[in-house]
């Protein structure tokens, strides 16, 4: 199950968005809270969990971020919970390494009607300084409705790269 309490933000009911945290930066990072209220504000309520690598920093234990196919039962696992007590179907997606995430599980989770829509914010198209190793072959094929929210300076696919991809 999820390694830690959900962080819930904005109003008891209406749509919910589940998001994951980037690689580096925990779920209540200041970019996240920041995120998470102006959504909100527009009536937008999110549940944030954390992958039990980020969730160790609290208490000490500082691991990199795992490759993304080793936290799908995570996210899968985090998603349960929030339709438990939210009810179905939610969005999903996250920041960066979160959203890369929700991306690889997005279309089994909406087969399953559990999912009713993707949301990446800052999609890790590729490594810093490595474009020709692009994480981009499943997007393509995503059945899910799916939102992809890019910086046209993110150092993990820029605007100029971006714009070129299926």
């Amino acid at each position: 199950m999820v390694s830690t309490e959900l962080l819930w933000t904005g109003p008891e009911s209406g749509p919910v968005l589940v998001l994951a945290h980037g690689a580096g930066a925990a779920m209540d990072s200041a970019w996240m809270n920041r995120v998470c209220d102006l959504l909100a504000e527009r009536g937008i309520r999110t549940a944030r969990f954390e992958f039990a690598y980020m969730a160790a920093r609290r208490s000490g234990t500082r691991r990199p971020a795992p490759r993304a196919d080793l936290v799908l039962a995570e996210y899968r696992d985090a998603v349960a919970v929030v339709v438990a007590e939210a009810g179905a179907p939610v969005a999903i997606g996250g920041k960066s390494f979160g959203g890369r995430v929700a991306s690889m599980v997005a279309d089994e989770l909406y087969d399953e009607g559990l999912v009713s829509a993707l949301v990446c914010l800052g999609y890790p198209f590729h490594p810093p300084g490595r474009p020709e190793r692009l994480r981009t072959e499943h997007l393509a094929a995503l059945r899910v409705p799916t939102l992809i929210c890019q910086g046209t300076r993110d150092p993990f696919g820029t605007e100029g790269e971006v714009a070129g991809y299926a």
